[in-house]
């Protein structure tokens, strides 16, 4: 059974927390041993979070777990409960101006689908992807 783990960054809703998640994120894989999820999970991570502070008002989160089955899960909570739209396939979403995150999403990830959720005492939702481990 592969390790397990959990990790929580909690962000105000402020662009610059996508950077800062991105920096985040690459020492909690390299010191598990995942270096080769490094670029992709970063340019996820990116997408979700992204999204969870430009299109809400509040507080976001950003979550990263390596599951007992062995696949690294990301995921991005915001203040919105409602679902996010349908992603463009990736032809389309090169053609748009916005709008291309999700299907960078659904391009780079194995799973990706997203869940309601309630964190700081709101209602909310995790966006999420998954990948396997090599």
């Amino acid at each position: 059974m592969p390790e397990t783990w959990d990790y929580t960054l909690y962000i105000p809703n402020d662009l610059r927390a996508v950077t800062v998640c991105r920096r985040t994120l690459r020492p909690i894989l390299t010191l598990h041993g995942l270096i080769g999820l490094v670029d992709t999970a970063e340019l996820l991570a990116a997408e979700l979070v992204s999204n969870a502070v430009r299109h809400t008002k509040g507080p976001a989160a950003l979550r990263v777990r390596r599951s007992p089955e062995g696949m690294v899960w990301i995921g991005a909570w915001d203040t919105d409960p409602e679902p996010p739209p349908p992603p463009q396939s990736l032809g389309r979403a090169t053609e748009l101006e916005e709008g291309r995150g999700l299907a960078l999403v659904t391009a780079c990830a194995d799973y990706w689908g997203w869940r309601p959720s309630a964190r700081f005492g709101e209602r909310g939702k995790y966006v999420w992807c998954e990948l396997a481990v090599a």
